[in-house]
C-alpha cells in the first residue's frame, strides 16, 4: 500500500493579486511547491458559489463553480481581457479575502469577457465550440443553475421560497416565459461556468503531470436556497409551501455545547429510493470527475441523522432517524469497487456508522487535536490506528496547532507532553505533524497555515459561529524555506515521498 501525504489549503486561500486565490499563477506554483517536496495530495474545501455568511459548505449550487476562483491573469491570456482590464486599482489584503470588495470587481470583469466574446465572435471559434460542448455535457444540472440564478437576482437576491409561487413552484409555462425573455442573461451564466470549469481542468491535468492528487470535499447536505432543492423540491422534507419541516445539524458536541443548528433540508430517502437515489449518484459521480479522491462531510448522516424540527431555535431539540445510506453506497460499490471516497467520521458516531464505514472498507479520519483530552484508549491517538485511515493534525474546522496549544488546558498539555516526551525547546507543530506523519495511517494531510507555524488569527472556519470565517489566505512573505525543507524530510523518513 502506498504511503502518501498532503496539504490542506482552500482554493480561497490561495496567494494572487486579485483579493482572493484562484486558478492561476499562485495555484499552479503551489502545485509545484507540493511536487517538489515529496507531497502527492492536495485537499481542498467544497468550491461551489459561496452563499451565507462566504460558506463553502452552503453553496447554491452543488454542481455550479464559484466564479470568484476564475483567474484574470488566464483570462488575459485567453484574449477574452486586456492587461489594462485587470491593472487593480484596489488596494486587496493580501491575508485575508475581502468578499465584499472582490465580488464586485470581479463581477465587471466577466460582463467584459462575456461582451468581448460575444461581439469578436470570429475571434472564437475555438472557444465558442467548447462553449457548446460544455453545454451539451452539463446542461442537466447547467441550466436549473442558470434559471436560479436569474430568478434570484430579479427577486432581489431573496431565497426561492419567497419568489412568485408560479416560479417558486417550476410552473413550465413561466419557465419558458423566463428563459426566452432572459435568453442572453442565462448563456452568460453559463459562459461563466465554462471559464471556471475549463480553467479547472486545465490546472487538474497539470497536478496529474506534477504527480499531485486532488482531494475534494462534498457536503452531506446542500443548502435550502440552492439551485438543487428549487429544482429537486419532492426529493427533500418540505411542506406544501416549500418550506422544510425539519432540518439538519449535529447534536451538542466538542464544538458547541447547543450543537449546530445548520439550516440545511434533509432528505426524503424514501423517495430517493424509487430511482434507486439517481441524485446522490449523479452527484458522487460529478464530484468523482473533478477529483481524484472525495471526503463525504458529516459521512455519519448516511446512516442516521439528527433531524431537528424547523422551529427550533438550537439544536438541543432533535433525533436521529435513519438515513438509506447503506442502499446507495452498495449501488456505488457495485459500479466503483474501488470507490475512491473517505468518511468524515468526526464527532458522535455510532457503532451502526462504523459498521457503515467498515463494510464498505472507507478510510475515516482521526486528528490529533483531539486525541490528548481523554485516556489511552482515545481513538485519536496514533497508537490506535489502523492503516485504513487519513490522519489530518487538524482540519479546517479546527484552530491552529499553535492557537491550539495556546488555548489547551493545563492538565491536557501535561498529557500531550507526556506522549510525544516533549520538552520545552520542542516545537509543539514540527512535533504533532511528525507524530501524524510516522503514523501507520495512510495518508496524512497538515493544514497550510501549521506548515508555516501560524496562530489563532489564520484559523479558517470556527463551527457554530458566522463572523471571521473564510477568510484567511495564505501570504507567501511568512513562508521560510525551512517551513518546507522540515515537511520534505519528513516525506522522505516516514516513506510519504511521491516518487
Amino acid at each position: 500500500m502506498e504511503r502518501q501525504s498532503g496539504v490542506l489549503l482552500h482554493v480561497s486561500s490561495l496567494p494572487s493579486d486579485y483579493g482572493v486565490g484562484d486558478f492561476g499563477e499562485g495555484a499552479y506554483r503551489f502545485i509545484d511547491k507540493l511536487s517538489e517536496n515529496g507531497f502527492s495530495v492536495w485537499q481542498i474545501l467544497p468550491f461551489g458559489p459561496h452563499g451565507a455568511g462566504n460558506s463553502p459548505y452552503q453553496a447554491y449550487s452543488a454542481y455550479a463553480g464559484d466564479v470568484l476562483f476564475i483567474s484574470p491573469a488566464e483570462l488575459v491570456k485567453w484574449g477574452l481581457l486586456n492587461k489594462a482590464d485587470i491593472t487593480v486599482h484596489l488596494q486587496f489584503d493580501k491575508n485575508k479575502v475581502d468578499y465584499e470588495v472582490v465580488t464586485p470587481w470581479k463581477d465587471t470583469l466577466f460582463e467584459k469577457c462575456w461582451m468581448n466574446f460575444i461581439n469578436n465572435s470570429g475571434e472564437f471559434a475555438q472557444l465558442n465550440g467548447e462553449f457548446h460542448a460544455f453545454q451539451e455535457e452539463h446542461n442537466w444540472w447547467l441550466n436549473d443553475y442558470a434559471l436560479y440564478s436569474i430568478c434570484k437576482k430579479k427577486n432581489g437576491g431573496r431565497s426561492w421560497e419567497k419568489w412568485p409561487d408560479e416560479i417558486k413552484k417550476r410552473q413550465t409555462d413561466s419557465l419558458k416565459s423566463i428563459s426566452h425573455d432572459y435568453s442572453g442573461d442565462l448563456q452568460f451564466e453559463k459562459f461563466k461556468q465554462f471559464l471556471f470549469f475549463r480553467q479547472w481542468f486545465r490546472l487538474k491535468e497539470y497536478a496529474h503531470k506534477k504527480g499531485i492528487k486532488i482531494f475534494g470535499d462534498l457536503p452531506l447536505y446542500v443548502s435550502y436556497d440552492s439551485a438543487d432543492v428549487w429544482s429537486n423540491q419532492s426529493l427533500f422534507v418540505l411542506d406544501e409551501d416549500g418550506k422544510p419541516e425539519i432540518v439538519g445539524g449535529v447534536p451538542p458536541d466538542y464544538f458547541s455545547e447547543d450543537g449546530q443548528l445548520w439550516g440545511n433540508p434533509v432528505y426524503n430517502w424514501e423517495k430517493m429510493k424509487y430511482d434507486e437515489y439517481q441524485w446522490w449518484v449523479a452527484r458522487i459521480y460529478f464530484n468523482l470527475h473533478l477529483f481524484d479522491l472525495v471526503r463525504i462531510d458529516h459521512f455519519r448522516g448516511l446512516e442516521s441523522y439528527w433531524a431537528i424540527p424547523a422551529s427550533a431555535e438550537t439544536a438541543r431539540t432533535g433525533s436521529w432517524q435513519k438515513a438509506n445510506g447503506y442502499e446507495l453506497l452498495q449501488i456505488l460499490k457495485s459500479r466503483m469497487p474501488d470507490l475512491p471516497v473517505i468518511a468524515e467520521d468526526l464527532g458522535d458516531i455510532s457503532p451502526e456508522v462504523e459498521d457503515l464505514r467498515d463494510h464498505f472498507e472507507l478510510p475515516g479520519m482521526k486528528v490529533l487535536q483531539f486525541a490528548f483530552s481523554s485516556d489511552a484508549a482515545n481513538i485519536h491517538l496514533p497508537h490506535n490506528y489502523s492503516t485504513n485511515n487519513v490522519v489530518y493534525t487538524g482540519t479546517h474546522d479546527n484552530n491552529t496547532l499553535r492557537g491550539w496549544w495556546n488555548l489547551l488546558p493545563k492538565a491536557d498539555k501535561s498529557t500531550v507532553k507526556s506522549y510525544c516526551n516533549l520538552t520545552n525547546r520542542t516545537s509543539i507543530p514540527e512535533q504533532l505533524i511528525e507524530m501524524a506523519w510516522s503514523s501507520v495511517a495512510k495518508i496524512a494531510i497538515v493544514p497550510m497555515q501549521d506548515i508555516l507555524h501560524l496562530g489563532e488569527e489564520a484559523r479558517m472556519n470556527t463551527p457554530g459561529t458566522i463572523e471571521h470565517n473564510w477568510h484567511w489566505r495564505y501570504n507567501k512573505r511568512k513562508e521560510r524555506i525551512r517551513h518546507w525543507e522540515f515537511v520534505k524530510k519528513l516525506n522522505e523518513k516516514y516513506n510519504r515521498t511521491n516518487g
